[in-house]
């Protein structure tokens, strides 16, 4: 049996993963790996996810050159989440141009915006 085969995909083969930061510790982002999807993370050594809205493997920062290189990949008890260590390369891992995708905090009146825009997604992507 394969260390693949001990994942618990769910009924669309999919396993939820979070990467993390190392050093810091923040987690950065939160997404989906197919089975392709982890096993090219583990042989390449770059993050690649699964996108669901685009129904396809997603290599981090093909678009945006913020690519995210493992530095260590675990899995929970339940072998049903993965959890990935990772050197975010520019300091940049949410689409929005910020370090992380998780900026929101929820205040008394609703969910505020509190971490930077590092970089303007126009910047990043081009004007959309």
């Amino acid at each position: 049996m394969s260390w693949l085969d001990e994942i618990k995909w769910d009924r669309d083969g999919l396993v939820p993963a979070i990467a993390q930061e190392e050093g810091s510790g923040r987690v950065l982002m939160f997404a989906f790996m197919n089975r392709e999807a982890l096993e090219m993370t583990a042989r390449e050594g770059r993050a690649v996810y699964y996108s669901r809205s685009r129904s396809r493997l997603w290599p981090k920062g093909e678009e945006s050159g913020h690519i995210q290189r493992v530095k260590e990949i675990r899995t929970d008890c339940d072998k049903d989440v993965i959890l990935i260590t990772i050197e975010q390369v520019g300091g940049i891992a949410c689409h929005t141009g910020r370090a992380s995708c998780f900026y929101h905090r929820l205040e008394r009146d609703g969910w505020e915006a509190v971490d930077p825009v590092l970089k303007s997604p126009d910047t990043i992507y081009g004007p959309q």
